[in-house]
């Protein structure tokens, strides 16, 4: 990493680069939001009405999403009608973003989803899933011959209807490979576009996404498919959403599906907004991708759904870039003093706040020293005289907590009057 000042110095040696993979020529990573379906499968959520979810979809538009899961519409009339509006929106304002509608291997599922394109006028990636893995055939009664049948009906039927299959098999990664191989390489020949590889229940390591991924690219290149898109959808439920979504990427997945603060069943689906920040610190993403929206699709996500946003989240989090302590601060606000923003956003940070549009805050508060108190004075209109900066400094350090602005604006004014 290289100071853009201009003198060409070293400041952080970057281990991040040993032991990994050129990945000059590959395309950069795609993403598929998923928060207005599979997020909403979280117990705890708000559900949006129409509007609130226009206005999340411009959101992601403008933080260049690929593609959006826009419903189930097989669910019933209210989803057909909440999909058409969606779809609708892309089109009407030429949005370059992807929509795609979840549906069962039933014709009943699909039939929705062609109406919706057909109307609208655009296409709409059919997302069919079945459930693959052992344990689930053992729960529903299904054998092997049954999944491929009732995939090959539902094939067929998109196929009849020129709709883009989106195929995707359920537990992929508790599903054995010769079911694997059976169900994708029946896709294949009839044809699907993509292919989905899912984490349902968040069972898999890192190790386990690559082993996946590669078994999936060696089955498409022996059946002369080299071209198909391979998507990865992972669950939160071990923690392993965000790793495993990056390592599905680097062993050949094309696009990662994730979700708006990280909402989804159970312990959720990966969170879209730290897989942006890391896609692109790793150079992942096309460079001119802008995710300064990032904090506005987060704070739409938190207020549509009603998912409160942790304080120490990564990024969004209120504390992301805020410091308190008097060291750390000091270090940043040097830095600030020079004019040199690099330099800020990175001294104290692992993640620079200004790729997202975001910028450092010193706080006040019982482990801040005088140089955070007369940083927040001169910031906020007031002259840092001996008295104001001394009463401002005791209230912090017989505080308990960092102490909020109208509490410091309170002080600051009893010490004397705005410079």
């Amino acid at each position: 990493m290289t100071d853009p000042q201009g003198n060409g110095s070293d400041l952080i040696y970057d281990w991040n680069v040993h032991e990994t993979e050129p990945y000059e020529g590959r395309a950069s990573a795609q993403v598929d939001d998923e928060t207005m379906r599979d997020g909403l499968q979280s117990a705890s959520v708000r559900h949006p009405n129409i509007d609130e979810m226009v206005e999340l979809l411009h959101c992601m538009n403008k933080l260049g999403m690929e593609s959006v899961n826009i419903g189930l519409p097989g669910a019933g009339p209210h989803v057909v009608a909440t999909a058409k509006r969606l779809a609708q929106e892309i089109s009407d304002q030429g949005m370059n973003i992807l929509p795609n509608c979840a549906a069962r291997t039933l014709r009943q599922d699909i039939e929705p989803v062609v109406g919706i394109s057909q109307d609208v006028g655009i296409k709409i990636e059919v997302a069919m899933f079945i459930g693959s893995s052992p344990i689930r055939m053992e729960v529903e009664n299904w054998d092997v011959d049954h999944l491929l049948k009732t995939s090959a009906a539902a094939m067929e039927y998109c196929n009849e209807n020129d709709m883009p299959i989106m195929y995707v098999t359920e537990d992929t990664t508790r599903a054995s490979p010769d079911v694997v191989e059976a169900l994708y390489g029946q896709a294949l020949d009839m044809g699907a576009q993509r292919l989905v590889l899912c984490d349902t229940c968040g069972h898999v390591t890192p190790d386990g996404v690559r082993a996946l991924v590669t078994f999936v690219r060696k089955l498409a290149k022996a059946r002369g498919k080299e071209d198909v898109q391979i998507d990865w959808h992972g669950h939160q439920d071990r923690g392993l959403a965000v790793i495993n979504t990056i390592a599905a990427y680097e062993a050949g997945a094309d696009r990662l599906h994730a979700a708006g603060l990280g909402v989804g069943e159970r312990a959720g689906n990966c969170p879209m907004d730290q897989l942006l920040v890391n896609l692109k610190l790793l150079g992942y993403l096309a460079p001119d991708r802008d995710l300064t929206g990032l904090m506005a699709y987060a704070q739409a996500v938190s207020k549509y759904l009603d998912v409160p946003i942790p304080f120490n989240y990564p990024v969004v989090g209120n504390d992301a870039f805020e410091t308190g302590t008097g060291v750390h601060a000091a270090a940043v606000i040097k830095a600030l003093r020079r004019g040199d923003n690099y330099l800020a956003n990175r001294v104290y940070s692992g993640v620079p706040a200004d790729d997202f549009g975001l910028a450092q805050r010193i706080a006040v508060g019982p482990m801040s020293g005088k140089s955070n108190v007369v940083w927040w004075l001169e910031h906020n209109g007031y002259e840092a005289s001996e008295e104001r900066v001394d009463r401002l400094f005791e209230a912090a350090k017989n505080s308990d907590r960092v102490l909020a602005d109208d509490v410091l604006h309170g002080l600051a004014k009893e010490a004397g009057q705005p410079a």
